[in-house]
């Protein structure tokens, strides 16, 4: 892509390639689409690579609610190239290696200029389906058809239209493939361990649920030194993938006998884990985690979203013996600022991330990475939009 002040296309409706769910849980259907021009702050991005992450399958089999929107172009991990700018846009210009997130980063509001939150409070997303500012949309199909958006990024797509911040100009140097997976999941699971818990040399560390968010908390544990990383996860197969990744001990619930889950972990950790991380999105997994956690200091962090509405019940009189329980959104990551410094230190040789990807496919073939990952057998599957 030129690094042109404007592109040949700026401020025409482009026609490309997109994956399209007409219906929840069906198979997308790759369709000529038209893409409008950005609006004031916002980019026109033309994708180079994205990947298929839980979120968007839960949200695919969604039939009914406020976010259940379709036809839809579902992806929010990827990584791009900046094709056209609205006006009122001074961060990228044409030819800008971007990475659109779904998380907003306005830098002005108080909590982005906070280091105690990595929410927005200027853009707190009033328009699920569309784009934040007007609640639009930017795509349609050839008859003419509004197809929503998701997440404020739509990657399945040859070319997306997002807002100015919800996007994160990164370093060319970092390979496509590695810098989509910053989008989401790893950066979630790497933050968290960082960010939230501040894992130290010689914790140990629990983690509920080995998904590519609890490998990315084993990555992070280990990169600051943790002793013990105990994983709990009813995949046996699970424990070899997590040794890449750090994980020192493996617990299936289902061979513990009469014992419970957290009476385990405290027989391995001498009272109890440190750190303890849900990445499931279960309240009674989440309730585990906590009675998992040392009395005195344990700090148990929540990154799975629970769906079912079930209560969290806790006993309060545990909270007296210092146990603590924190929430967080993609790890406590601020995108404009934590993204690039985590492309850095993949490139400094600090962080891994190649272990995370398990297979690669072309546009085309994008339905398959639904199967793969609804059988189990993918943590990252890359999608080449020209492969």
């Amino acid at each position: 892509m030129e690094s042109d002040s404007k592109s040949a296309t700026a401020g025409k409706v482009l026609r490309c390639k997109a994956a399209i769910c007409r219906n929840p849980g069906e198979p997308l259907v790759i369709e000529d689409i038209e893409v409008d021009p950005p609006k004031a702050w916002e980019i026109r991005i033309k994708i180079i690579c994205t990947t298929l992450c839980h979120t968007d399958i839960t949200y695919w089999k969604m039939k009914t609610g406020l976010v259940a929107a379709f036809p839809r172009i579902f992806g929010h991990e990827a990584v791009g190239v900046v094709e056209s700018v609205g006006e009122h846009v001074e961060e990228f210009i044409v030819g800008d290696t971007v990475l659109p997130v779904f998380l907003p980063n306005c830098n002005e509001c108080r909590d982005c200029k906070s280091q105690k939150s990595n929410l927005c409070t200027k853009f707190q997303n009033n328009y699920p389906p569309n784009m934040p500012r007007d609640g639009t949309s930017r795509f349609r199909d050839m008859n003419g058809e509004i197809l929503h958006h998701f997440l404020w990024v739509s990657s399945f797509t040859e070319y997306t239209v997002v807002d100015v911040t919800h996007a994160v100009k990164i370093t060319p140097e970092i390979p496509a493939d590695k810098a989509c997976l910053l989008g989401c999941g790893v950066s979630t699971g790497i933050g968290a361990a960082w960010k939230v818990a501040e894992v130290e040399e010689g914790s140990t560390v629990a983690i509920f649920g080995l998904g590519p968010v609890g490998l990315a908390v084993a990555e992070g544990a280990r990169q600051r030194g943790a002793l013990k990383i105990i994983a709990v996860d009813l995949n046996p197969e699970k424990f070899d993938i997590g040794k890449k990744f750090g994980v020192t001990d493996f617990i299936n619930p289902k061979t513990c006998g009469e014992k419970s889950v957290s009476e385990v972990i405290k027989e391995l950790t001498d009272g109890g884990a440190d750190y303890c991380f849900e990445c499931i999105g279960l309240a009674s997994l989440m309730q585990e985690a906590f009675l998992s956690s040392r009395k005195g200091w344990g700090k148990t962090v929540i990154l799975g979203v629970e769906m079912h509405g079930s209560q969290l019940s806790l006993n309060p009189y545990e909270f007296l013996r210092g146990r603590s329980v924190i929430g967080t959104l993609f790890g406590g990551i601020k995108p404009k600022s934590d993204i690039p410094l985590l492309a850095k230190k993949y490139l400094d040789n600090e962080l891994s991330l190649d272990e995370f990807i398990s297979h690669e496919l072309s546009f085309q073939e994008i339905n398959k990475a639904f199967e793969l990952h609804q059988e189990g057998k993918s943590l990252r599957c890359i999608i080449w939009m020209d492969h």
